[in-house]
C-alpha cells in the first residue's frame, strides 16, 4: 500500500461518517425521536425529501464497502505474517459486536456496528476463497436480496391503495422522557429496533465482498487501471444510480425499501470512485477540509459514537431539547445541526490526533483486542519455563 492509498481510505471513511450523520440527524431532530421512524412513513415536503435524498442509505452503503476494504486488508496482513485466518479476526468482530450493543443501549437505537460484526464473521470465511466462489456468493445473496426487496415493495405499493388508519399522536418519550426511560425502552423494544439488521446483513455480505474485490482490482491505485475502474464506478453510481434514486425519493412511501437499500449502494460505488479520484488529483499540502476528513477517518469509530451522542444531547428532552423547541423551523434548522456537529467532531478529532495515533475508543478497542493475546503468550512462556 502506498501513502496516497491510505490517504484515500481515511478521507473516504471521514466522508462516510459525516454522511451517516446526514441520515441520522433527521431521526434526532424529529420530536418523536427514533420511534417516529416506525410511523406511516408519510412523504415529507419537497425540500425535506431532497435533503434526505442526498444522504439516505448512500453513506451507510459506502461505510459498508469500506468495512469490506478493511477486511481485505486484515486478510492480507494475516497472509503476510503467516498467521491462521480468520483466527484472531473473529475476536475483533466479537469486540465490534459488544461495542455496538453498548452503543445501542446507551446512545442510539439504529446502531450499525452489531450488523457489521455479524456480517464480518460470515465474510471472514469467504474472503479467501476463489473469485469464482466469491462471485457465486455475491450473485446468490444479492439476487435473493433484490427479489425480497421487490416483493416487499409490491406489498407496500398495494397497501398504498387501502385506507390508512388515522395518524396517532406523536410519542413524548424522546421530547420529554428521561435518559433512563429511553434506555429502558431500548431494552423493551430490542427486536423492533434491530429489525433493520434483516436488510443490513445480506446487503453487507455483498458489499463487504465487493469492497474486497474492488481493492484487488486496483480501485485505489494511482494508475491507469485504477483510474479506468473509478470512471466506470462513477458512471454507474452517479450517472445511473443517483438519478433513479432521486426518482424513488419522491415516488412515495411504497418505494421506501428501494430508496433505502437497493439504489444507494449503486450511488455509493460512484462516491467511492469520485472521492478516490479527487484525492489522487490533489497536490501540495492538504487544506482544512481534507485534514478534517482524514482526522475523522482515522478516528471513525469514536466519531461515529460521538456524533450520535451529540445528536441526542442537542435534541432529546433530557438534553437541550431542540427537536421539540425548533420543530417549527424544520427542515431548515436540520442541516445547520448537522454542520455544527460535523465541525465539532472534525475539530476534536484533529486536536486528539496531535497527541495520539488513534481515537479514544480505538485505543480502548485495541487494548481489549490485544489483552487476551498477551495473556496467552505469557501463559505459553510460563509453561515453557517450567
Amino acid at each position: 500500500m502506498t501513502d496516497r492509498r491510505i490517504d484515500a481510505l481515511d478521507v473516504l471513511r471521514g466522508v462516510a461518517i459525516m454522511g451517516t450523520l446526514g441520515t441520522n440527524i433527521w431521526i434526532f431532530t424529529d420530536p418523536g425521536g427514533p420511534a417516529a421512524v416506525f410511523d406511516a412513513l408519510a412523504q415529507p415536503g419537497a425540500v425535506e425529501s431532497f435533503l434526505r435524498f442526498l444522504t439516505n442509505g448512500k453513506f451507510l452503503a459506502l461505510l459498508t464497502l469500506l468495512f469490506g476494504v478493511g477486511l481485505e486488508l486484515q486478510y492480507r496482513s494475516a497472509r503476510r505474517r503467516g498467521t491462521p485466518w480468520p483466527g484472531w479476526y473473529l475476536w475483533r468482530a466479537a469486540l465490534l459486536f459488544a461495542e455496538g450493543l453498548i452503543h445501542y443501549f446507551l446512545i442510539f437505537e439504529f446502531d450499525v456496528l452489531m450488523g457489521y460484526a455479524i456480517t464480518s464473521m460470515i465474510v471472514a470465511y469467504l474472503i479467501g476463497r476463489s473469485d469464482r466462489a466469491v462471485r457465486a456468493w455475491m450473485i446468490g445473496v444479492g439476487s435473493t436480496f433484490v427479489v425480497a426487496i421487490g416483493l416487499l415493495t409490491a406489498v407496500l405499493l398495494a397497501q398504498q391503495d387501502t385506507a390508512a388508519d388515522p395518524a396517532s399522536a406523536p410519542g413524548t418519550l424522546f421530547s420529554q422522557g428521561s435518559y433512563g426511560e429511553q434506555v429502558a425502552a431500548r431494552f423493551e423494544l430490542f427486536g423492533l429496533y434491530r429489525l433493520e439488521a434483516v436488510f443490513i446483513i445480506p446487503m453487507g455480505v455483498v458489499l463487504f465482498l465487493l469492497g474486497s474485490r474492488l481493492t484487488r482490482a486496483g480501485v485505489f491505485e494511482d494508475s491507469g487501471r485504477g483510474a479506468a475502474l473509478r470512471r466506470r464506478l462513477m458512471i454507474l453510481g452517479l450517472g445511473v444510480g443517483a438519478p433513479l434514486n432521486l426518482l424513488t425519493s419522491f415516488a412515495g412511501e411504497g418505494w421506501f425499501l428501494v430508496d433505502r437499500y437497493l439504489l444507494p449502494p449503486l450511488v455509493a460505488l460512484g462516491l467511492l470512485g469520485l472521492v478516490t479520484a479527487i484525492v489522487h488529483r490533489m497536490s501540495g499540502a492538504p487544506g482544512p477540509l481534507r485534514r478534517g476528513l482524514t482526522a475523522v477517518g482515522r478516528t471513525a469509530l469514536s466519531c461515529y459514537v460521538f456524533q450520535n451522542l451529540a445528536g441526542a444531547v442537542l435534541c432529546y428532552g433530557w438534553g437541550l431539547g431542540l427537536a421539540a423547541r425548533l420543530d417549527g423551523l424544520r427542515p431548515w434548522w436540520v442541516p445547520v445541526a448537522w454542520a455544527v456537529i460535523c465541525v465539532l467532531f472534525m475539530t476534536l478529532a484533529s486536536l486528539w490526533l496531535r497527541r495520539h495515533d488513534r481515537g479514544p475508543l480505538e485505543l480502548v478497542w485495541q487494548w481489549a483486542y490485544r489483552a487476551p493475546q498477551r495473556s496467552r503468550r505469557e501463559g505459553e512462556r510460563a509453561s515453557a519455563s517450567r
